[in-house]
């Protein structure tokens, strides 16, 4: 399927097809005209790369990924033993970056609760 084929199935900006093609995360074939063309698998990969980054994976975290996933699975499930390893350090390093965030956002909280009451919004009356 041609590129706009491939963005109406995904849902995916062309920007961001040809950047996964530049990170190794897609390979779709060349016309001679130098279209691309891409595969019906590649639907899937794009998907399975949207849901990985939205797990908090880099791109670069992904080309390892994406080749040591049960390609038959409905999730992605690691089938390289020594894959899971790096992306459990990944799952603490994002549980650390959460639990940083939530201290600024407790500090930030009680900062703008020592602020007079004149620079704090009334509540809207629901």
């Amino acid at each position: 399927m041609r590129m706009k084929d491939m963005v109406r199935r995904t849902g995916v900006h062309e920007r961001l097809l040809r950047y996964y093609e530049q990170q190794g995360l897609l390979a779709p074939d060349r016309l001679p005209s130098g279209y691309r063309v891409y595969a019906e698998a590649d639907v899937e990969t794009v998907r399975r790369i949207r849901t990985l980054l939205a797990a908090g994976l880099t791109t670069s975290l992904i080309a390892q990924v994406l080749p040591c996933v049960d390609a038959d699975s409905e999730h992605i499930v690691p089938m390289c033993p020594e894959l899971v390893g790096r992306l459990r350090r990944e799952h603490e390093r994002i549980g650390r970056s959460v639990e940083e965030l939530q201290a600024s956002r407790a500090l930030l909280g009680a900062v703008i609760a020592g602020a007079p009451a004149v620079a704090r919004p009334h509540p809207v009356a629901g």
